[in-house]
């Protein structure tokens, strides 16, 4: 996930009375439009046709018994493994996909992006005075840099440790009680709100300081700037992503501490005066040539009309970006296999993306609407998936209240995988960003959020942390969306 804070509020978890007492529709049944008059009611015109519908019955089933996306998702983040942009790994993936792609019969198109190069160095922490200290012993305290962080001096930085718990505080200190010190904000990720089923919202509220947290501190003096690890992970796991240096504070460096680790300066300053050790050794290489893999099944009625369905490729580097996001571009991938193996013909352009660089900087999507602007009123939607792997509950719409009503039938078909909401947001997917700001209709799926950031960002972001049937069910919900999107007899409103 990017961390554009406009995206963490994107997929949430609906109360369970959403399912339980959500009417059942008839997805053969056309809707009718009401009547002023006492003549009898004239049908409006079908937005799918019955051919369309049974397809998309065709597709779910399919996509429940497939293991495609599966196993492109496994091949992603095994075979290849952390893909962050600029790496080996990076380009090893854009060739991958498109190969794969252009097996299953796509028009394959790999569009160039500049994109950074940042990499992680040395990264070690040291509680080196504290209350109750044994002579001659330190502390070790788990951390990782944050994205762009800038470097330490090779030896480090030996500085007193301040806490605070978000920036009302920071700003309320004098400038003398943080000049010289290593900051750390201390703002613990709701896991409770998580567990309620609104994973993204918590993310939301603490990622602020991580993307903000550095500049704060700098603008009131500090050498170095800590994060309590944004997350909901256990077992003394750092969370890494990007952070986001202001143009009016120095750079400092930056990382993430784990939360247990978190507490324990806590309660170590409660009872007296704790100096770090920090070292940090990331480096900003020279941006590196990469590209966003493209491909097309062309419609065959309105070729020049496309829906884009999609994922991120590139991913941090402390795992090996399974849930974030293998599994959406393994699911783009999916929608794409089955419809051609279905031998399904759609009347518009689906559009399958891996897109490059979501994760620290968005360059490839900036890029590829850069590229197609002109095309912009030939976009017809666009669907992005980047909340892992669990069960799908619905589709996320940021559009016009009318498309929940003409989306209506293709809902009833997904009921049958426990995926029927329709629920409106305010935004749908970084990547997807700047066509929904033009007015693009855009789609993601309503994926079960409890225990995604359990695992985002960090060195537990593997494999065997995805259910093959919830994959399965995320792919039957963005093919059958995509396909839908994609035979709809009516044009969507913008």
């Amino acid at each position: 996930m990017s961390e554009s804070k406009k995206r963490f509020c994107a997929i949430c978890l609906l109360p369970l009375s959403l399912f339980l007492f959500a009417p059942r529709i008839d997805a053969q049944q056309t809707p009718v439009a009401e009547s002023n008059s006492s003549a009898s009611p004239s049908p409006t015109p079908a937005v799918f046709s019955l051919q369309t519908l049974a397809e998309l019955k065709r597709l779910q089933q399919a996509a429940l018994n497939s293991d495609y996306a599966y196993r492109q998702v496994a091949h992603l983040a095994n075979n290849i493994g952390p893909r962050l942009s600029g790496s080996a790994q990076a380009a090893k993936s854009v060739d991958y996909v498109a190969s794969e792609l252009k097996a299953i019969g796509c028009e394959v198109q790999l569009e160039r992006v500049m994109v950074p190069h940042w990499v992680r160095g040395e990264e070690t922490a040291a509680l080196v005075q504290f209350p109750g200290q044994a002579e001659n012993t330190t502390q070790k305290i788990v951390l990782c840099a944050l994205g762009a962080s800038v470097a330490t001096p090779a030896d480090g930085i030996v500085a007193e440790v301040i806490t605070v718990r978000n920036f009302d505080e920071m700003k309320a200190l004098p400038r003398d009680k943080v000049a010289g010190k290593i900051v750390l904000f201390n703002y613990p990720f709701d896991k409770q709100m998580a567990g309620e089923g609104h994973g993204d919202e918590a993310y939301g509220e603490a990622v602020v300081y991580r993307s903000g947290g550095p500049s704060a501190a700098a603008r009131q003096g500090a050498v170095a700037c800590l994060i309590r690890s944004v997350g909901g992970a256990d077992y003394r796991l750092p969370h890494t992503g990007q952070t986001d240096y202001a143009n009016d504070a120095p750079k400092i460096p930056a990382g993430a501490v784990t939360a247990e680790d978190a507490d324990l300066i806590v309660d170590l300053l409660r009872q007296g005066p704790v100096k770090m050790k920090l070292i940090l050794t990331p480096q900003q290489l020279p941006d590196v040539e990469s590209y966003n893999v493209i491909g097309d099944i062309k419609g065959s009625e309105h070729p020049e009309q496309v829906i884009i369905v999609s994922g991120h490729l590139d991913s941090w580097d402390l795992g090996t970006g399974a849930i974030d996001d293998a599994t959406g571009v393994g699911v783009s991938m999916e929608a794409a296999n089955l419809i051609q193996n279905l031998h399904l013909k759609p009347k518009r352009t689906i559009r399958a993306i891996a897109w490059m660089n979501e994760e620290n900087g968005s360059a490839g999507s900036k890029q590829y609407w850069k590229d197609h602007e002109k095309e912009a009123s030939n976009h017809f939607a666009a669907m992005e998936t980047d909340g892992g792997a669990g069960h799908p509950l619905g589709i996320n719409i940021k559009g016009k209240p009318e498309v929940k009503k003409m989306l209506a039938p293709v809902a009833a078909i997904l009921q049958e995988s426990g995926a029927g909401v329709l629920n409106f947001v305010e935004h749908c997917g970084a990547d997807i960003e700047p066509p929904e700001k033009a007015g693009v209709t855009a789609f993601s799926p309503i994926q079960d959020s409890r225990f995604y950031f359990n695992y985002h960002h960090t060195a537990a972001d593997t494999l065997d942390k995805i259910v093959p049937k919830e994959l399965a069910e995320d792919s039957a919900v963005v093919a059958v969306a995509a396909y839908g999107l994609a035979n709809m007899e009516q044009p969507l409103p913008r």
